[in-house]
């Protein structure tokens, strides 16, 4: 099967798929929600940015396949177009997603192509926005407003990471049926799932992350040389 990145997927980021947590259904209620929701306005306002490897998992539910992906991450927290982000890609292929200044750049040294365009005109690719938005770019008055909160349970994932995982349904139109948070006693959100219409889903963790280290501005400018080609978005 032909595997291929793109920045949709990178978008549903922050999302299970190597591990699950149990249900809690007793674990239930508006001050339970309120306090993780306040717990993740605080890493919000507190993370400056952030190293972490990420893996990704894209499930589809039709022909019951996953396609499986690790790279490195660099973020830089800002509120709209002034968020920066970098996902450096090594397996299934080295690929490379810069974003900053409302435009990305995917870079695909195998094809020796790049893509390039702003996130807000680039249809279902600006969903790479939408991945950070559900835990890391929004705040819980938002969360709440947009979404029904439902607290699913609490658990340990892959292996000894003590979380609590939200369902979050929209309350108006979305592309999407309903996106699930796996968060740490921080408030961190350490994973990220968004289930779409049919069933499929993807899932992005965060492993070996690291807070408010130190990033290079530099890293949100992806070098080609003069051999790639450009394809506009």
């Amino acid at each position: 099967m032909k595997r291929v990145v793109t920045l949709s997927l990178v978008g549903l980021m922050f999302v299970t798929a190597l591990a699950s947590v149990p249900r809690n259904a007793q674990a239930q209620g508006a001050g339970l929600v309120s306090s993780i929701l306040n717990r993740m306005d605080r890493n919000r306002r507190e993370l400056q940015s952030l190293r972490s490897g990420v893996v990704m998992q894209k499930y589809n539910a039709q022909i019951r396949t996953e396609e499986l992906y690790e790279g490195e991450l660099q973020y830089v927290a800002g509120t709209g177009t002034n968020m920066k982000l970098r996902v450096d890609w090594s397996r299934p292929a080295r690929e490379h997603l810069a974003v900053a200044g409302g435009q990305y750049t995917l870079f695909r040294p195998r094809l020796n192509m790049a893509y390039q365009g702003s996130t807000k005109s680039a249809g279902k690719n600006t969903k790479v926005n939408n991945v950070l938005g559900f835990g890391l770019n929004i705040t819980g008055a938002q969360l709440k407003s947009r979404f029904d909160v439902e607290l699913v349970g609490d658990g340990i994932l892959y292996g000894n990471l003590h979380v609590t995982q939200l369902k979050l349904t929209p309350k108006g139109a979305a592309g999407y049926k309903y996106a699930e948070i796996w968060v740490d006693g921080s408030g961190m959100p350490v994973q990220t799932r968004v289930v779409e219409r049919n069933n499929d889903f993807t899932t992005v963790r965060l492993v070996n992350f690291h807070r408010n280290a130190r990033v290079d501005g530099s890293a949100f400018s992806l070098s080609l040389g003069p051999g790639v080609k450009i394809v506009k978005g």
